[in-house]
């Protein structure tokens, strides 16, 4: 499971469904819905908000705007309603750029077109669940690099 911190618009397509559909099932994860995952430390930190259901529904928002600015036809009934202010999580600047490395190596492979796109940029835009502070990279993380 990838929770991507940085902003989907800089996935590719297949990047994208496949956030689409893991962000759905740590959405489950967080409702008691499945047995599967639950465990899985990306989900810490959304676990650790003070609405983690409010939480996810707002990851999941901004992914649903990106498939559709995409022309993509995600089903928005997937996900509840995000009511409000949601709080910001942090994420750490150490943690977006472990992440920017990996994508970009995924991109290199799967898609050299947007690769070309992205790889002089220095620092991308996280997902904007998310509030950049400096620090590390995060403890539940399992990609090297």
């Amino acid at each position: 499971m990838r929770l991507w911190s940085l902003h989907p618009r800089y996935l590719d397509a297949k990047g994208l469904v496949a956030l689409w559909r893991e962000a759905l099932l740590a959405r489950a994860v967080l409702r008691d819905a499945t047995r599967g995952y639950r465990h899985h430390p990306q989900l810490d930190r959304f676990r650790e908000h003070p609405a983690p259901r409010q939480a996810i529904n707002a990851y999941l928002a901004a992914v649903y705007a990106e498939a559709q600015a995409r022309g993509y036809s995600f089903d928005r009934s997937r996900f509840g309603p995000v009511r409000g202010e949601v709080a910001m999580l942090p994420l750490n600047d150490g943690q977006l750029d472990l992440e920017w490395r990996h994508l970009l190596a995924k991109l290199a492979l799967r898609d050299p077109a947007r690769h070309a796109c992205w790889q002089g940029l220095a620092r991308p835009d996280c997902h904007p669940l998310f509030r950049l502070r400096r620090g590390p990279v995060a403890a539940w993380e399992r990609a090297t690099g």
